[in-house]
């Protein structure tokens, strides 16, 4: 598992690092050129690459926490710190869109007469559109492949810089043809991208914090995985969460009612590991094991059934009555909502009692039921014999 873990953290890292290199670069670039070439629109797109730089190494951390083994402290692993890093990007780019929109607007109304940008920045603005779109489609890949919210995150974030590059392109034109205003008002619209693609990443986080459910059509793939396990008759109570780039599950199993419990819980084991082949991003998967479907029963506080140590005590009281002896015998109980199936097997030793009072299985279990009947409890009685 922790190898596993460890190749989807250096694959990750490896997408990161080398955008984190074209970020470095784009956005010293941008800053200096814009400056020299007269562009704020082309400053505040070199801001928006370096805000890039600033969060590539906060993915990397992030990555390297969340990719751990579960251990005593964090029993369900460390998935949530990529979701909480990817909140966390939200708010940095949130901020840095509203600083940003804040100077230029400030500056746009405040009178002083805007220069024109010169040709240079319109060949940075080229070189930023197709580096970004570049690195953007690798990540997205990478991220997709790997399943990680963060990584496809960060590739949306890389995608804006590409968008609002090209928003700086067509205004840089506008600029250099006579409307010198364009420029500001495209490096505005930057910045506005910035804080909306922020508010989508944060907005998106919080739904996974507070635990909202997978998408129904997920759901749904989930459920038919385990629908085609032979013996399992119904999936229902289904509860899903996401963990960062994991998934963890809980339902209910319905098996056949007179199965065993280790045979039912075989058939979870099974459940389980068709699901984990199907979907490697489910990480955990908790399953419960129905007897019968209580899909549509109203949940009960606690259990109003006997117990087996009252069954026991009326089956001996019966058995007594019938041929003066409870030894001999093994019960199996089989509980539905509000009844209890009896199944009594009736063991060698308890053949010579039988024959003294010349009673037969079947008398025995006419005579059981009879007794039995009484309690409300009884559903079904069966008397076997075990041969020797």
């Amino acid at each position: 598992m922790q190898n596993e873990l460890d190749t989807r953290r250096k694959e990750a890292e490896k997408v990161t690092l080398i955008g984190s290199a074209v970020d470095l670069f784009l956005g010293v670039t941008k800053i200096v050129v814009g400056f020299f070439a007269n562009s704020a629109a082309l400053i505040a797109d070199g801001v928006h690459s370096l805000s890039d730089l600033a969060t590539d190494f906060m993915v990397i951390a992030v990555l390297r926490i969340s990719h751990q083994e579960p251990d005593e402290d964090h029993p369900w692993g460390h998935g949530r710190f990529e979701t909480v890093g990817t909140t966390a990007l939200g708010v940095i780019l949130i901020l840095v869109g509203l600083g940003m929109a804040y100077e230029l607007i400030s500056n746009l109304f405040s009178g002083i007469p805007a220069e024109v940008p010169t040709w240079p920045a319109l060949v940075v603005a080229a070189i930023s559109i197709i580096s970004k779109e570049w690195i953007f489609r690798y990540s997205l890949a990478v991220g997709k492949r790997l399943k990680s919210d963060l990584l496809i995150a960060n590739a949306w974030h890389s995608r804006t810089d590409a968008l609002s590059s090209i928003v700086v392109f067509v205004a840089l034109i506008g600029a250099m043809l006579g409307w010198v205003w364009l420029d500001a008002v495209a490096a505005v619209l930057v910045a506005g991208l910035v804080t909306k693609i922020g508010w989508g990443l944060v907005k998106r986080s919080l739904t996974e914090l507070v635990d909202t459910a997978l998408p129904e059509e997920q759901a749904t793939e989930f459920r038919a995985v385990v629908n085609e396990v032979e013996g399992i008759i119904n999936v229902h109570d289904f509860k899903s969460r996401p963990m960062g780039s994991q998934i963890i599950l809980e339902m209910h199993l319905q098996v056949a009612p007179h199965l065993s419990a280790s045979e039912g819980h075989y058939l979870g084991d099974q459940a389980v590991c068709a699901l984990t082949e199907a979907f490697p991003e489910i990480s955990q998967v908790i399953f419960h094991i129905d007897t019968y479907n209580d899909e549509h029963i109203e949940e009960l506080s606690c259990p109003i059934m006997p117990s087996r140590g009252t069954i026991r005590e009326a089956v001996d009281e019966a058995l007594n009555d019938a041929v003066g002896s409870s030894s001999g015998y093994q019960l199996q109980l089989y509980y539905s909502p509000k009844k209890v199936d009896l199944e009594i097997r009736l063991l060698p030793a308890m053949q010579p009692l039988l024959d003294e009072k010349e009673i037969t299985p079947s008398q025995l279990k006419q005579s059981l039921k009879e007794t039995l009947s009484k309690n409300s409890w009884l559903h079904h009685l069966e008397v076997l014999v075990v041969a020797q």
